[in-house]
């Protein structure tokens, strides 16, 4: 299938056709099941070219993933320790910054995105990718967010220095996540991220 474009033509043609090739209690679960998604987000995220799927059984999701480690004072690091929903569930997270890729995005165009969207950086200016950091490795494993689903992350790392940042926890809203400009996505019923939540620790503790 098309690693940029879906050939779902609506959410309910991804759901017909993934319904017989999932354990029918694991797609029941979704956007019903704290945490996780619903069938309108993974037709976005395929419509939009950030996760392609392959006909297998079960089928298998692959998407690619820039990580920030934003580095702070005292070989301190920046998670996210938890995101709430837009359908007022939360989720644990405890693990640096990371946003899915755009096609034809490198990930250093990924990762200022990324801080513009999740930590409100407005201007690039204020970082700086450590040079030499970054790292690739690709993982498979199920998906929190869609469950019954195996996935393939490809997932591309990198350090940063952001200036002006809070020294103590704090919280950031995100915008609506994919743009609705011709009025077909049906974004009011897609689960999206409302707030995350971040706290520094030690680096020693992050996992990548």
């Amino acid at each position: 299938m098309s690693h940029s474009r879906t050939p779902f033509t609506t959410p309910q043609a991804l759901s017909d056709w993934l319904r017989p090739r999932l354990p029918s209690d694991s797609f029941a679960s979704w956007g019903v099941k704290p945490g996780t998604k619903n069938v309108h987000n993974l037709w976005l995220e395929l419509s939009e070219g950030e996760t392609s799927i392959v006909d297998s059984s079960p089928p298998l999701r692959t998407v690619n993933v820039v990580t920030v480690r934003v580095l702070g004072k005292d070989n301190r690091t920046l998670v996210e320790s938890r995101q709430e929903l837009s359908d007022g569930s939360c989720r644990d997270r405890f693990r640096p910054l990371s946003e899915k890729m755009k096609p034809h995005e490198t990930p250093e165009e990924a990762a200022t995105r990324a801080l513009k969207e999740e930590l409100g950086v407005i201007d690039s200016g204020v970082v700086r990718i450590v040079p030499g950091s970054y790292q690739k490795k690709v993982e498979e494993r199920n998906s929190a967010s869609y469950p019954g689903l195996p996935a393939r992350y490809v997932l591309h790392s990198v350090d940063a220095w952001v200036e002006g940042l809070p020294e103590e926890d704090f919280a950031t809203e995100e915008h609506e996540e994919y743009e609705d400009s011709d009025g077909t996505k049906d974004l009011e019923k897609a689960v999206s991220v409302r707030k995350h939540y971040w706290q520094w620790v030690s680096s020693d503790s992050v996992r990548t």
